[in-house]
């Protein structure tokens, strides 16, 4: 299950305001720091705004950036995205942010022009980063899994009648 902005937002929020009842209840900056897991520096800043404004002032200032694409248009995106970089004319089968930027500009005629904006976009979608496997173009995959299933056990395999030497002199079954 992804976590929504919105969601995220509602919980730093909180956490917030459990800052602010603790604060209330005079417990120091350093204790709330560590009972709510967040810098010392962090919880300096909530105090100050507490002080300041009462619990009001530890709400969110902001709802949050609304996104450019309708529901509609994100869902076309996303189901763009889904065919493939290659189905849009790139030569490559890897996604980047500038061929993200440009499907988004086909799809919805919206420009995107800073990386961050398509990235937050992705990552609203579901999408991470992800680098592609380094492999030999030669690399025969067929060859390889026969190697694993008929020589590859046989190689590990011991010898019942092995037992495990010994270097040392004094070992009997070493002279």
């Amino acid at each position: 299950m992804t976590t929504t902005a919105a969601q995220h937002r509602d919980r730093q929020q909180q956490r917030r305001l459990q800052a602010a009842e603790l604060f209330a209840q005079g417990v120091h900056q350093a204790e709330v720091a560590r009972r709510l897991g967040v810098s010392r520096q962090t919880a300096s800043q909530w105090h100050a705004r507490w002080r300041q404004d009462g619990s009001q002032g530890l709400h969110s200032q902001v709802p949050g950036a609304r996104s450019r694409l309708s529901p509609a248009q994100t869902r076309a995106v996303e189901h763009a995205l889904g065919l493939g970089p290659k189905a849009h004319g790139f030569d490559t089968d890897q996604w980047t942010l500038a061929r993200v930027s440009q499907v988004i500009e086909q799809v919805t005629g919206e420009r995107y022009p800073h990386p961050a904006g398509v990235w937050k976009l992705l990552k609203r979608l579901g999408w991470s980063w992800q680098t592609p496997a380094r492999r030999a173009a030669e690399r025969d995959e067929d060859r390889i899994a026969r190697w694993v299933r008929v020589d590859w056990p046989r190689i590990v395999e011991t010898p019942e009648r092995a037992k495990p030497g010994s270097a040392s002199s004094t070992n009997r079954a070493s002279r």
